[in-house]
């Protein structure tokens, strides 16, 4: 289940009015709000049935996984060998790959999807061609070109938009972390998708509370948490699980048991604590490659166990005879 975005996201890609400005009601609803990640595969982990699929999907993301898999056994090394350099020279350099370089690499190929999102969107935002979005390019893509005083003079809604820009415009001065009002394309993808980035975590808690707080006491109560969830009809009867989400909100998302939801409680909420699958997987892949026992991977080391981190034509082969061996 997704954190809901609040309105940024959807505002800038989905809900476009015929003035080109985002719908004031844009955005997903309720349990959407809650942000966990996503597994690494969905395969199952069982290297000790010869079936890597599940490393292979966690170490090259899925669609470049499928790709491997139609490749040649000498193609797929040559590949994974070009892989070992980039990872190397994205951490130190020295030669060797490092658990944390490992790490780095699983969790870059599994936000793929992400950047992939956000270069297809880049053109509309850079509209200076200069290779960095500025807040007044993004604001004017979203928004429309206004001269200053005269925003939203032509909309009914207008103070609802000024509170959307003001509350986009804070959002993108905590995404640009070098101050300089441009957004690099990891700044914009922070932007776009605060959730998946630590240093965003407050803004992301901040933006919920302003969403559900009604009363504007800094605080979720139970009732401004079910009415994000749910609108009742006069007279008729709360369904039971709206009943169990009263339940949850008590024995769990109310973690000082005070009836009420602080920033703190929101966050846990939210964003919920994970294991590091990234850190898992390399932790796994390193113990099984690292033959020496020192605690790092040389390319060598990592070629002789290639099968394990990426497929191919021989392996995607032998993976299905597997299967068919534990069907019988």
């Amino acid at each position: 289940m997704m954190w809901r975005p609040s309105l940024l996201l959807l505002l800038l890609l989905l809900r476009r009015g015929v003035q080109g400005k985002p719908s004031p009601d844009a955005g997903p609803h309720g349990q959407g709000r809650v942000h966990q990640a996503a597994p690494l595969s969905e395969a199952p982990h069982d290297d000790a049935h010869g079936n890597f699929q599940y490393d292979h999907e966690a170490f090259l993301g899925r669609e470049v996984a499928k790709e491997f898999d139609q490749l040649s056994p000498e193609e797929s090394r040559a590949r994974l060998g070009r892989i070992v350099d980039r990872m190397d020279r994205a951490g130190d350099g020295d030669g060797w790959v490092s658990l944390a370089e490992l790490r780095a690499w699983i969790a870059h190929t599994q936000q793929r999807h992400i950047r992939d999102s956000v270069s297809a969107a880049w053109n509309t935002y850079d509209t200076d061609r200069d290779g960095r979005v500025g807040w007044e390019e993004l604001r004017n893509a979203t928004y429309g070109h206004y001269e200053p005083g005269e925003e939203f003079h032509d909309v009914e809604d207008a103070e609802t938009y000024k509170k959307m820009m003001a509350r986009d415009e804070r959002r993108f001065r905590v995404a640009d972390q070098d101050g300089d009002s441009m957004a690099t394309r990891e700044e914009l993808t922070a932007f776009l998708h605060p959730e998946e980035f630590p240093h965003m975590r407050e803004i992301v808690i901040a933006e919920t509370l302003e969403d559900l707080d009604k009363n504007k006491d800094g605080y979720v109560q139970v009732e401004e948490y079910i009415a994000d969830l749910y609108s009742a009809e006069p007279g008729e009867e709360e369904p039971a699980w709206v009943r169990t989400e009263r339940e949850q909100f008590r024995d769990f998302r109310d973690l000082n048991k005070d009836g009420r939801l602080d920033g703190s409680e929101v966050g846990h909420w939210v964003l919920p604590p994970a294991q590091d699958q990234p850190l898992v997987e390399a932790n796994h892949l390193l113990h099984e490659s690292d033959t020496d026992k020192d605690g790092r991977l040389s390319k060598a080391e990592i070629l002789s166990n290639w099968n394990m981190f990426v497929g191919s034509q021989a392996t995607n082969y032998g993976e299905d005879l597997t299967r068919h061996h534990d069907e019988l």
